[in-house]
């Protein structure tokens, strides 16, 4: 761990990462509960979710593939954090106050930027870190993810239950200067360069490359890579299809919280479990990381946690609740820093920002569905039947994610990119 941050700029990063995913963490709690205590519109709830993750669909293999070549890596991370803080304070002054299509509007707005959130700042760790070492640092790059989760609806709910949903939001904005603060010690040269490969026990190269192809061909040519190599594709599929899942838990959550509890913000509590049961597998990857195929471990982590879901609709009380969010967390903690090991593993330098934001961009999109979706079920069905709803996606998710998986195609592992084939 101490060779790992010893890396240059590595600390900056990981504060600017966490801050930054802090802060999108925090929007599905402190925006939905905001949403619900000025207008009482699950509807409305899920259409602002909906509408801030629903944009990622298009922008984010575009703007994968525009930082895989960009000059101007830091600015535009730290653009989409501006971007964000301002949205929250145009969402904290609309809501309740405006017509609800500014709302959705304005969440849609911001919505374009959110892959720079999760890929963006993830498809910079191999410039940053030796070859040698990327397993521990995608590793602990999930931890930071699992801890944002955790800190992230931890801090809305508390917020919002001891001050208000408003003051939860405005926090949102302070994460984002915060991140906006670390951005600045990351080392500036690295990031700039625009690389062809990647060594086994270098990070990308320094040596500006001009780029032979335009935008839109890269675009292309990125995105035939991730349907025609089996792995790559599995596990864009199978998490997409399971994050359809994470969004109705969006709304479920909190509405099946005051349920159980009286209190719709408790519902933040339970996002805090998962991610506290998830941190505890994924501490667990830096060590057992070399004994499985990195794309079977994420199989594996959907459907273990749709098992555990399946007692979710059942709970009786939050304890209980709580409990099987930390069970379910166990299950899944490892399907992170696996994910983020096959994008490296099949995927050539040229393409890795544009892969690791397009499956962002297609997960984000199906959560915003499913957001969507909920708004509606959970009205018709009730929270427990949308809860026995999520559980089914991740078994589903993992079964079509293996049925890929089997099905003939290029799925070797990329050369130069440290890893064994």
């Amino acid at each position: 761990m101490s060779r790992l941050l010893a890396v240059r700029g590595l600390p900056s990063y990981y504060l600017a990462a966490t801050a930054a995913r802090v802060g999108d963490e925090m929007v599905g709690i402190a925006v939905v509960l905001l949403v619900l205590q000025r207008t009482g519109s699950p509807q409305l709830a899920g259409a602002v979710v909906a509408a801030y993750l629903l944009p990622t669909v298009l922008s984010g293999p575009v703007l994968g593939a525009w930082l895989d070549r960009t000059r101007h890596r830091r600015a535009a991370l730290a653009a989409n954090q501006i971007l964000l803080g301002l949205v929250m304070l145009g969402l904290l002054g609309s809501i309740g106050a405006a017509p609800a299509w500014v709302a959705v509007g304005l969440a849609s707005l911001v919505g374009l930027t959110v892959p720079m959130t999760s890929g963006g700042f993830t498809s910079l760790l191999p410039r940053l870190v030796p070859g040698d070492l990327l397993p521990r640092a995608h590793a602990f790059e999930g931890i930071g993810f699992n801890a944002s989760a955790i800190l992230g609806p931890a801090t809305a709910a508390t917020m919002a239950a001891a001050a208000s949903p408003a003051a939860a939001v405005l926090a949102i904005v302070g994460f984002a200067v915060l991140s906006l603060l670390a951005l600045t010690g990351l080392p500036g040269p690295v990031l700039r360069t625009p690389p062809q490969a990647a060594r086994p026990a270098q990070p990308l190269p320094a040596a500006p490359v001009a780029y032979r192809t335009g935008l839109a061909t890269a675009v292309r040519d990125g995105l035939a890579h991730l349907l025609r190599t089996r792995p790559l594709r599995s596990v864009t599929v199978a998490t997409s299809v399971a994050f359809l899942g994470v969004g109705m838990l969006t709304v479920a959550v909190p509405l099946q919280a005051e349920r159980l509890a009286g209190d719709a913000a408790l519902g933040g509590f339970v996002w805090t479990a998962v991610e506290v049961g998830a941190v505890a597998t994924a501490l667990a990857w830096g060590r057992w990381h070399a004994r499985w195929r990195p794309e079977r471990v994420v199989l594996a982590s959907l459907a273990g946690s749709g098992l555990v879901l399946l007692g979710w609709p059942f709970a009786g009380s939050l304890a209980v609740l709580l409990g099987l969010a930390v069970a379910a967390g166990l299950a899944q903690g490892g399907g992170m820093p696996a994910l983020f090991t096959t994008r490296q593993r099949y995927t050539p330098a040229r393409w890795y920002a544009q892969i690791s934001t397009t499956g962002a961009s297609l997960k984000l999109g199906a959560m915003a569905a499913g957001a969507a979706l909920a708004g509606h079920l959970t009205q018709l069905l009730g929270p427990p039947a949308v809860l026995g709803l999520v559980a089914a996606s991740q078994l589903v998710a993992a079964a079509i994610g293996a049925s890929l998986l089997r099905a003939r195609s290029a799925g070797r592992a990329v050369a130069g990119s440290g890893q064994p084939a």
